[in-house]
């Protein structure tokens, strides 16, 4: 852009000739400032007409990255969500683990406690059940045995001990049922 001027011996003076070179140096500097304002001037001009484009085209890959990243953070919160659920059943595994223990625990300190208060326990109160129930079967054995035998001289007191059996019967009956 900016040219050497050769200085010419025909015999310009030195003086004129560094003139001549200054007011050649100003022109260079003067059009190459021009070329400059030119060209920012062009991209100017370019960088409008297609700014919008440039635009458009950065909303589209910002949704494209947006989908991208929900996509993976569903992903994340999934997985997340799967191990707390595992660890929330292997929790409640071993809560009711250490509940079926405590209730064993109590439930064995509740028979020592009624064994030592002398309370029967199931065992024996099926154990008299099956005898009560036996004896009420003797018992109706010999009232049919017993059946020609006018009812009077039986008296209230057989009446008592044949419908005696039955009560507590029932209420061991009862008792099985709810245990």
């Amino acid at each position: 852009m900016v040219k050497k001027i050769k200085s010419a011996t025909t015999g310009h003076s030195t003086a004129a000739a560094a003139g001549l070179m200054d007011s050649h140096l100003a022109g260079a500097v003067k059009d190459s400032a021009q070329q400059i304002w030119l060209a920012g001037m062009g991209a100017f001009s370019k960088a409008q007409a297609e700014g919008g484009k440039v635009f458009e085209t950065l909303v589209k890959e910002g949704l494209n990255l947006q989908k991208k990243t929900q996509g993976l953070a569903e992903d994340k919160i999934n997985e997340v969500t799967g191990r707390m659920s595992a660890m929330a059943g292997t929790v409640t595994a071993k809560a009711g683990q250490n509940w079926d223990k405590l209730e064993a625990i109590f439930e064995q300190r509740t028979a020592k406690a009624l064994a030592k208060l002398g309370v029967p326990t199931a065992k024996d109160v099926e154990a008299l059940t099956g005898r009560v129930d036996a004896l009420a079967a003797a018992v109706a054995k010999l009232a049919k045995a017993d059946g020609a035998k006018p009812a009077a001289r039986r008296g209230t007191a057989a009446k008592k001990v044949a419908a005696a059996p039955a009560a507590p019967a029932k209420t061991a009956r009862r008792a099985r049922k709810a245990a």
